[in-house]
């Protein structure tokens, strides 16, 4: 074995031309990058979004809408559903517990208690909140609307 005749392993070379070994390689000079500017250059990255100097779409598109930082979402739950909860299960003493396990609302969300539907049942509601024409409806059951502080 001499130098003249070392050879690459069978499968370990990917390109058939090497680029920048001379004008005699036929990729030679430039290597294939052009002339000039910040992409011939050994080093060149370009940002995130670069649109070659055009107006990237991030910032070619308008913005608009405010998002409150300090929003509280809550899971609406209606007084008919809590109707149909006692007619269902007969419980006439209803917890965030007994709501999540009915499936009107997911684990660890806050619950607000909305006055859709009638309500003829006297139940003893806990929430994390009432709108006013529910505790209204459940008052005039003869229920009691219990607002859970955490």
């Amino acid at each position: 074995m001499n130098l003249n005749n070392i050879k690459p392993v069978k499968g370990s070379t990917h390109n058939s031309k090497r680029l920048g070994r001379g004008q005699g390689s036929g990729k030679g000079g430039t290597s294939t990058r052009g002339t000039k500017g910040a992409q011939a250059r050994a080093g060149y990255e370009h940002k995130i979004g670069f649109e070659g100097g055009q107006m990237p779409i991030q910032r070619r598109l308008p913005k608009f809408g405010f998002k409150n930082p300090t929003r509280v979402e809550y899971q609406a739950v209606n007084v008919c559903q809590l109707q149909a909860l006692y007619e269902a299960t007969g419980i006439d003493k209803i917890t965030l517990d007994v709501i999540v396990e009915a499936g009107l609302a997911p684990i660890k969300s806050l619950v607000k208690v909305l006055g859709n539907g009638e309500l003829t049942a006297k139940l003893e509601v806990s929430a994390d909140a009432f709108s006013k024409s529910a505790i209204a409806k459940i008052e005039a059951a003869g229920g009691k609307a219990i607002i859970v502080e955490e």
